[in-house]
């Protein structure tokens, strides 16, 4: 990979994960006894500048937290990263966020987050940011925090030059006004369809509803479906990015690596097949490690996977 500085800006939540890992998951009203438990540093955003750090970029995040021990543990888990701390502020009301994820043995999860302090994070703390912006290349935002705040992220990001990547999830309404400052959007199969009402099981039906969101205002939307890869559409047409040969154990933050990967990718200079490709490999090495931040892989080894799985970047789907 050619080493050029990739400096990506994040904005967005953090919060502290409390995982139980079991045979399955529980459906409604069932107790299921047994499986271990581990807390770790989480929040989409937070998992995002992670995994930018870890692939080698220049991370400068936005977020907040609480005047609490998991604020605490969240700022040391950045410290720890190598991370800057400097635009993340702390509020002396909220909690920090929470996030109760349940993992069973296939790497299935079900997740309930408690927002907390991210939900305080307003437009006025990113204006105050925007410092971090200097010198950028790529935005990454997400939707853990309020939405008018991430749109004036994205107005910031366009007004220094930035190219802007939507991790839409969780899958909320947002207005076109926010989509059309978007150059990459990012959803998963059920954010996909969530966002359009359109049903998405697999690659036409993946392809369909990006088309829908695209018509909104995105330059580029990208669908990620698992195990089936992931679907492009772009003003050029309809490729897909083949999956990686791999056995996932916790599918935990591998959205969050897919776009931590593209965003290091493009800041790096890379074309968007290759971004792609690279994004792809993080979001599956991601599945096959449990927790959020503590599987995010290296650039070592994406590279290392990228290098075991030559393929072309993209597949043209256009006249499929």
């Amino acid at each position: 990979m050619v080493q050029n500085p990739a400096v990506v800006v994040v904005v967005g939540s953090i919060n502290v994960d409390l995982i139980v890992r079991s045979e399955r998951l529980p459906g409604p009203g069932e107790t299921i006894v047994g499986g271990e438990f581990v807390e770790a540093g989480g929040g989409k955003g937070a998992n995002q500048a992670v995994a930018a750090r870890r692939l080698g970029a220049d991370v400068r995040f936005i977020g907040r937290v609480g005047h609490d021990g998991p604020g605490d543990l969240a700022l040391s888990n950045f410290v720890a990263e190598g991370l800057p701390t400097t635009w993340i502020s702390v509020d002396q009301s909220s909690a920090t966020g929470v996030a109760l994820i349940l993992v069973d043995q296939r790497g299935e999860n079900m997740i309930s987050v408690a927002s907390g302090a991210n939900l305080t994070l307003t437009s006025d703390d990113v204006r105050a940011a925007e410092a971090a912006f200097d010198g950028a290349r790529v935005l990454l935002v997400q939707l853990e925090v309020p939405v008018e705040t991430v749109q004036t992220a994205l107005e910031i990001g366009r007004a220094h030059g930035l190219t802007t990547i939507l991790n839409p999830a969780p899958a909320r309404p947002v207005p076109d006004a926010l989509l059309r400052l978007v150059d990459w959007a990012t959803p998963n199969a059920g954010e996909a369809a969530a966002m359009t009402g359109l049903e998405v099981t697999d690659l036409p039906s993946a392809v369909r509803a990006a088309e829908v969101l695209r018509a909104r205002g995105p330059s580029r939307v990208v669908v990620t479906l698992g195990a089936k890869g992931a679907v492009v559409v772009t003003s050029e047409g309809v490729s897909s990015v083949a999956p990686f040969p791999i056995r996932p154990v916790d599918s935990t933050a591998a959205g969050d690596a897919f776009s931590a990967g593209l965003a290091v990718g493009l800041a790096r200079g890379l074309d968007s097949g290759a971004a792609l490709r690279y994004a792809s490999a993080a979001g599956a090495l991601t599945t096959t490690r449990s927790g959020a931040q503590p599987s995010l892989p290296t650039e070592a080894q994406v590279l290392a996977l990228l290098a075991a799985n030559k393929t072309e970047p993209l597949a043209d789907l256009s006249r499929g």
